[in-house]
């Protein structure tokens, strides 16, 4: 690993929680809902918006396919992505979902979900009351 792909640490200048979430996460796509559970998890990172992690265990992998797309985030390490698609019409959208195989220690809780973006599928996040 070079000096440059060295992992961060989250501190005061860039700050990384995950805890938790309370309430129900749903993800859908096409009329299919691809993901619903009351276990994700929220990510807030720096100042960008909370990002919701669901088990891979909750979503449904006939609507998940393998996407070639890698990607490097200092803080969190590589990420591999799926493209969601209807199994009935094969509909698609490319890239929509990310996944942290063996994230950096700092974020370990990850590993075993998957994160949406909210631009490309229908993520619903409902607060428990």
């Amino acid at each position: 690993m070079s000096v440059s792909q060295e992992p961060r640490l989250p501190g005061p200048d860039h700050p990384i929680t995950v805890e938790p979430f309370h309430g129900r996460v749903r993800v859908g796509f096409a009329g299919h809902t691809v993901a619903e559970t009351s276990r994700a998890l929220e990510l807030r990172e720096a100042s960008y918006p909370p990002v919701y992690y669901v088990p891979l265990a909750d979503v449904d992998h006939a609507a998940l396919r393998p996407s070639e797309t890698t990607t490097r985030c200092p803080y969190k390490g590589q990420a591999s992505y799926y493209d969601v698609i209807d199994p009935h019409t094969l509909q698609a959208v490319n890239d929509a979902v990310w996944h942290y195989r063996d994230p950096y220690p700092s974020v370990r809780e990850i590993a075993e979900y998957v994160a949406f973006y909210p631009d490309r599928v229908e993520l619903e996040v409902t607060p428990a009351s």
